[in-house]
């Protein structure tokens, strides 16, 4: 999708991936479950193809390639020396920052804790469980309990069981600690908002998820009873947000330099789309596979998840527009400021949560919720701001 190319009057969501984002994870969600049932060892294969680390497996190998594949074109449309221009729009940059990480990761925690641990929680199961993988760098013996959970054999392998609730608990904050820099792009663009603001907090999420992400992440998770060593964290932030972003960094300078930005922009990034839609919708229906039969068995599980993560998004971007207009900012700057802190990077989320507790958890499945959630929740907030931009001064 090129912002540049149509007017700031007829802006349109062209892109039918984008447009129709939640009828794919609808049929990923189809899909894998009938490929449980068809194939039910094919997703269990490709995820046990792991490096193993003290004989636990740490990284999926298969789903590590799909979910690389999912960030790094985010982070090659990135121009991180627009980070100098923060300077310029220093209000409505503060303000996200503080919606983003002092803010959001927390009432996520709160919501998420209020309605799977008690209003919703008869609804999941009282005592329904989940198996997730023992924490990386961890060695307990079977029977011994860690945080909520206790250890386990499970075909062979060293689980940690754990209550269903607080599994999708971890999902919930694995999104809510993880600010969009992806799809962002549209809806401010949709919103007819700033661009270059949009681009540059873009590039600063990015940037400060290096520094964040892991410290409110083990945090949160810990206080939810579901600790993770930090190596954990370190080394899923070294593989699904460094390692693209240094990546798309390098790449980017060096294709720019020998063919020019006009051919990276027109050329290069039309050939990487249909690869991320690819690694995206490949990891879904994987991940569906696995938790078709908890679906089928209890089909609102969805619902119940879906809940607490559309009340945050709603609360989130009450709190940034509100904000916007009490500090009295243009529109064009209030729109993204608002947007982007209710908006999640759900790819980060994903890959974090499949890392840390399996494709087959429940934090995995509440991740991709929040992917089934997106675009018609976003899009109903571009429409909010379009219809009260005279809420704000005119530039």
């Amino acid at each position: 999708m090129t912002c540049s190319t149509a007017s700031v009057s007829d802006r349109k969501l062209t892109n039918i991936f984008e447009r129709y984002l939640t009828v794919w994870v609808g049929l990923c969600i189809v899909g894998g479950i009938l490929l449980g049932k068809i194939a039910p060892g094919l997703a269990q294969a490709l995820d046990g193809m792991s490096i193993v680390v003290n004989g636990a497996p740490v990284v999926s190998i298969p789903i590590a390639i799909c979910l690389f594949f999912m960030m790094y074109p985010i982070m090659v449309k990135i121009d991180f020396a627009s980070v100098i221009q923060a300077g310029k729009s220093g209000t409505p940059v503060g303000l996200t920052l503080l919606l983003n990480w002092a803010i959001k990761p927390f009432t996520m925690y709160a919501i998420a804790t209020v309605f799977l641990g008690f209003i919703f929680r008869g609804f999941i199961g009282t005592d329904a469980t989940d198996l997730v993988k023992m924490p990386f760098g961890l060695d307990l013996a079977v029977g011994a309990t860690h945080g909520a959970g206790t250890v386990v054999w499970h075909e062979g392998i060293k689980m940690l069981q754990v209550p269903l609730w607080r599994s999708y608990l971890a999902g919930c904050i694995l999104l809510g600690i993880a600010p969009c820099t992806a799809m962002v792009l549209v809806w401010g663009y949709l919103a007819r908002g700033n661009d270059g603001l949009t681009l540059v907090m873009v590039a600063i999420n990015s940037l400060s998820m290096l520094l964040l992400y892991g410290v409110l992440g083990g945090f949160l998770l810990g206080v939810g009873r579901l600790p993770v060593p930090w190596q954990a964290l370190l080394l899923s932030i070294a593989i699904y947000v460094a390692l693209p972003l240094v990546a798309g960094f390098l790449s980017r300078k060096w294709i720019i330099q020998a063919k020019g930005e006009a051919w990276f922009k027109e050329k290069f990034l039309q050939v990487l789309t249909p690869i991320t839609i690819v690694a995206l919708l490949t990891t879904l229906v994987l991940l569906f596979s696995f938790k078709g039969e908890t679906i089928l068995q209890n089909p609102l599980t969805i619902l119940w998840i879906a809940i607490p993560l559309f009340l945050q998004t709603m609360l989130i971007f009450g709190l940034g527009y509100g904000a916007a207009r009490l500090l009295k900012l243009s529109y064009r700057d209030a729109a993204p400021a608002a947007l982007i802190g209710a908006s999640n990077h759900f790819e980060v989320a994903i890959a974090t949560a499949t890392m840390l507790f399996g494709l087959s958890s429940g934090a995995a499945l509440a991740t991709v919720v929040g992917v089934l959630i997106e675009v018609p929740v976003m899009l109903w907030l571009v429409r909010i701001c379009r219809r009260t931009q005279q809420w704000f001064p005119t530039p």
